[in-house]
């Protein structure tokens, strides 16, 4: 059913985004038993997947809408994101963020010229400082992952991989808020040719996991992991989109993650952030259960803090 909006968000964003490359490693093929087509996110503009479904989103309001700008709350990527889609439409970009958040990332949203709120450091605090926001100035609030005009930018990046490489058996993405897992949900049904998506996440934020098995949203209760993009949780748009799109979630270890990251860093000579790694750890670990498969995996980006490598 998603398939000509996929289509037209596909043509409506390639003028503001990059069509990332996809890279190979011979060792890592070898290390999997499998061919792996990494789709390199981490060369997309802001420096991950989520430029696409912000974009998007933006370009998808009325013009009045438009005029009044944008807010959301984030300190990671959808931060940079809306901020770096904003600039480029014209558009101002309200970004509300807790005071705890990086100094690197809060340059960052200002270099993308976006206009940092800070609130305190919860959930709750950040909804009620985006909420003021939307009634004192009249912008829109776009959900990082849980807006179905995100979740079909997030989509163009499985598009394009799979139209580059029709015949992928699987495709493996990391799972954190489940918009860009939603995305390769519905690429995968319209362009692939059977392709299966796969989702890897974090056994210290296993979520989605749980929520796979319960047919509910959970939540967690800790997520002490080094994949902190992938600490948030599902959305009532994105979960029925998983629950009929995805086949399956592996749980990974911290050391794996790091391992996997090692790996991408080592071997393929580029920048990959923890949560990136998720998706090849998760290949790794049950590898027997892909041998000799064509796999793609979405490395979502490459925004890593250089003073805190786990390596």
């Amino acid at each position: 059913m998603y398939k000509e909006s996929l289509i037209q968000v596909h043509e409506r964003i390639k003028p503001h985004i990059h069509r990332t490359p996809v890279l190979t490693s011979r060792l890592i093929n070898s290390l999997a038993s499998a061919n792996v087509y990494f789709k390199c996110e981490n060369f997309q503009r802001m420096g991950a997947f989520k430029m696409r479904g912000a974009t998007n989103a933006i370009m998808q309001l009325p013009e009045d809408h438009k005029s009044k700008g944008v807010v959301t709350h984030s300190s990671g990527n959808f931060a940079q994101a809306l901020s770096l889609a904003a600039q480029s439409l014209g558009v101002r970009a309200y970004i509300v963020m807790p005071k705890t958040a990086p100094q690197v990332k809060k340059n960052a949203v200002k270099d993308y010229g976006g206009l940092i709120i800070e609130c305190e450091p919860t959930l709750e605090a950040r909804e009620l400082a985006a909420e003021k926001v939307v009634q004192t100035k009249g912008a829109t609030f776009i959900h990082p992952s849980n807006d179905l005009n995100v979740i079909l930018g997030q989509a163009t990046a499985g598009k394009e991989l799979l139209e580059d490489y029709p015949h992928l058996d699987y495709l493996f993405t990391p799972v954190g808020g489940g918009g860009l897992i939603a995305g390769t949900a519905i690429a995968s049904k319209h362009f692939g040719k059977g392709c299966k998506v796969i989702g890897g996440e974090p056994m210290e934020a296993d979520d989605a996991y749980r929520s796979l098995e319960s047919g509910q949203i959970e939540s967690n209760n800790s997520t002490n992991t080094i994949a902190d993009g992938l600490k948030t949780q599902l959305g009532s748009i994105n979960f029925p989109i998983i629950q009929q799109g995805v086949e399956q979630i592996i749980r990974v270890e911290e050391t794996e993650i790091i391992h996997a990251m090692k790996l991408i860093w080592e071997r393929m000579k580029i920048i990959c952030e923890p949560s990136s790694a998720v998706a090849l750890a998760s290949l790794l670990k049950k590898k027997s259960n892909y041998k000799d498969q064509n796999i793609g995996i979405i490395i979502s980006g490459g925004n890593v803090d250089l003073s805190e490598l786990p390596f």
